[in-house]
């Protein structure tokens, strides 16, 4: 059984160049909600001038947290991005590490080691606010700067986030530049750093191997695999980010496979908010491709 984090309002639309109102946003998660999606990455809170998507994070919150069926996940960088982020009333809160130092200086302004000892203050004070801490490992299959990180990195990052004590720990190929090979390699060595820790992963499809590491990433033990509603978004830091997986191609791609989700999830309803998502913000067609497909066999 695996479980989906539905990320478009946060990584969806952060990287996409027209800012949506907040009142769209709002209906983009309510309408996620509809289709049977629960636990929601619904923001960032991180500098309006560096990512003005994502300015009006307390706004959005306050919209969307009263709905009982919303678990909400606030993204956080810093110390201050934790207290924004508990003061909203988010339910949890990932906090981002780097595998590259490249890309860790760039996005963070911090290397990687920095950002690791960070890290665990965030996990400390979430815990002591009462909120989830997780912790995503960024650039896991690559960088945009540094180019190849090896497996042996990324296991030495996985286990300096896990001395914290992370509610969850995931993997981000946030160039789309993994393969599945790559995916059996890090989960494994993550597993034999840690038997009983939630892995969850967060896939690009930039090269189109997005699906194809998400079904690698679930057959090697992985439960909890992230996906953007139309397949929209990407990195602002990393040049190239294109191209989330699709929440709804990756339903087809389960079902067809015979993997169940945590909650039934309508993937025409995912679909149909994939489209119009993407005509709220003038794009031609969503990348995603069951909007256009459709479900095979019919319904």
């Amino acid at each position: 059984m695996v479980e989906i984090v539905e990320v478009a309002p946060r990584d969806g639309l952060q990287n996409e160049k027209k800012v949506l109102p907040t009142e769209i946003k709002a209906e983009l998660v309510r309408r996620s909600l509809d289709a049977g999606l629960r636990r929601i990455e619904v923001t960032a809170f991180a500098r309006p001038d560096r990512v003005p998507q994502m300015a009006d994070a307390e706004a959005l919150l306050s919209e969307v947290t009263s709905d009982p069926r919303l678990t909400s996940i606030g993204l956080v960088l810093n110390r201050k991005g934790l207290d924004r982020a508990v003061a909203a009333g988010c339910d949890e809160i990932t906090a981002v590490v780097v595998a590259s130092d490249g890309l860790a200086l760039r996005n963070q302004g911090a290397d990687t080691k920095a950002q690791i000892e960070a890290w665990h203050t965030i996990a400390a004070d979430a815990r002591e606010a009462g909120i989830k801490a997780s912790v995503i490992i960024a650039a896991a299959f690559g960088c945009p700067f540094d180019g190849e990180v090896s497996t042996e990195r990324v296991l030495e990052v996985a286990k300096g986030v896990l001395d914290a004590g992370p509610d969850e720990l995931a993997i981000a190929d946030t160039i789309g530049v993994g393969v599945p090979a790559q995916v059996r390699a890090i989960v494994g060595g993550i597993r034999q750093l840690d038997a009983d820790i939630q892995l969850r992963a967060h896939f690009h499809n930039t090269r189109n191997t997005g699906y194809a590491n998400a079904l690698a990433a679930v057959e090697s033990g992985v439960t909890v695999l992230d996906a953007s509603t139309g397949g929209i978004g990407g990195c602002p830091f990393a040049p190239g980010a294109t191209g989330n997986i699709g929440t709804e191609d990756l339903l087809y791609l389960l079902d067809r496979s015979g993997v169940r989700t945590s909650t039934a999830i309508d993937a025409s309803q995912v679909a149909a908010t994939g489209t119009w998502i993407s005509d709220q913000l003038g794009l031609p067609q969503a990348p995603a491709m069951l909007g256009r497909a459709g479900w095979f066999p019919a319904p």
